[in-house]
């Protein structure tokens, strides 16, 4: 069979294999059965020669179902999904009309947008670093405008990354990056990635906090940090290849409006946070910046796979490499270097995952300080 559209590693947690493939950088989770017949499949050079090694668990007649079904599964995992620039995407400095300058790790940054709409895309979780130029010249520039229904980023005149205005969120995501790569003094292909997650320190290890869009991924990080924790990244937490370590994020916390009344009580000024309103399925948003981690990075011990639901106890269960991973790869970046594909593999065999249940503040606190304990302890 065509064995170069084979895995290029796989590993195997509990009942699941996680296998990657390097044409797409494509994870997929499957079952044991299903990599048990995937492996004979591969391994025989015929249609032929399959068969007799499958007729003892499959009957005859289904071959050409089964066959056709992995050879779909393979061409489907090694289906490249890159996307090229837009081509028309050029700078265009009079779109230059509201700018703004952060200090970031004492690194100024300058940043033009063409109108508020655009600004709101990014501002919001960067204004409490915000400050007055006084005469200082920025190390980095970048320019985002939305121009005929595309966006773009540009650092130092240079297109970064053009996307279709609905997906403004890709935009969001490269920003991120090339402002992590500017305060940390790194590259791009530096990184392992950019987990789509929160990540909170004891300082000492950290958690990463997954979970889908209103389950209280966030809500939860503040309550954490408003206790004594330290944020060490909201929603997009990045990890260096060269360590292994999840690093600091300077983004604020966003926060939903259906958390407002649960953080108001217990987190000073919390009213006076301004409410920025973007995208209207999101609804209005408050941004809790937070303190500066006393160290940039930590080692993380463990992804936590959060679910706020009203009126439930809190509860925390190990979670299956499925829950975890079907839930962070899809708004993540991962790079597809093999090393690092390599690297994301063997680092997922090392931490532990769980999923949590929670809805009374105090109980999850104190579970959650119970888990950090633990590994202070091993």
């Amino acid at each position: 069979m065509n064995n170069d559209l084979a895995p290029t590693y796989q590993r195997l947690f509990g009942q699941y294999w996680v296998l990657w493939y390097s044409t797409s950088n494509n994870y997929s989770i499957v079952k044991s059965e299903f990599k048990s017949l995937l492996d004979l499949y591969l391994k025989s050079n015929s249609l032929d020669e399959f068969g007799s090694k499958i007729s003892s668990v499959e009957h005859v007649s289904n071959l050409i179902t089964i066959t056709n079904n992995l050879k779909t599964y393979l061409e489907s995992c090694n289906a490249s999904n890159t996307s090229s620039l837009e081509d028309s995407a050029e700078f265009n400095h009079s779109n230059s009309n509201i700018t703004k300058y952060y200090s970031v790790n004492d690194k100024l940054i300058t940043v033009n947008y063409d109108t508020e709409l655009v600004k709101n895309t990014i501002h919001p979780a960067l204004a409490h670093l915000e400050i007055n130029k006084n005469n200082i010249d920025a190390q980095i520039t970048f320019d985002i405008y939305l121009n005929k229904g595309q966006l773009s980023l540009f650092k130092n005149q240079q297109l970064i990354t053009s996307v279709p205005q609905r997906d403004y969120h890709l935009l969001q995501g490269k920003f991120i990056m090339q402002l992590l790569c500017v305060m940390h003094d790194k590259k791009e292909s530096d990184w392992v990635g950019t987990f789509h997650g929160s990540t909170i320190s004891d300082g000492t290890n950290t958690i990463l906090f997954i979970g889908n869009s209103g389950k209280g991924k966030s809500t939860l990080c503040a309550l954490l940090s408003a206790n004594g924790y330290e944020l060490l990244a909201d929603d997009v937490s990045p990890m260096l290849a060269k360590d292994g370590h999840i690093y600091h994020n300077p983004s604020a916390i966003s926060i939903k409006e259906g958390a407002f009344s649960v953080l108001q009580p217990l987190i000073t000024d919390f009213e006076n946070l301004p409410i920025t309103v973007f995208n209207k399925n999101k609804g209005p948003l408050r941004y809790l910046p937070c303190d500066h981690p006393k160290k940039d990075n930590y080692p993380c011990k463990a992804i936590i796979m959060v679910n706020y639901e009203a009126d439930a106890k809190t509860n925390v269960e190990p979670a299956s490499i499925k829950t975890i991973l079907e839930t962070l790869i899809p708004d993540s970046w991962l790079s597809r270097h093999p090393l690092h594909a390599e690297q994301f593999l063997d680092w997922l065999k090392t931490v532990h995952l769980y999923q949590l249940t929670y809805s009374d503040t105090d109980s999850v606190i104190t579970e959650l300080s119970t888990i950090f304990n633990e590994f202070k302890s091993n």
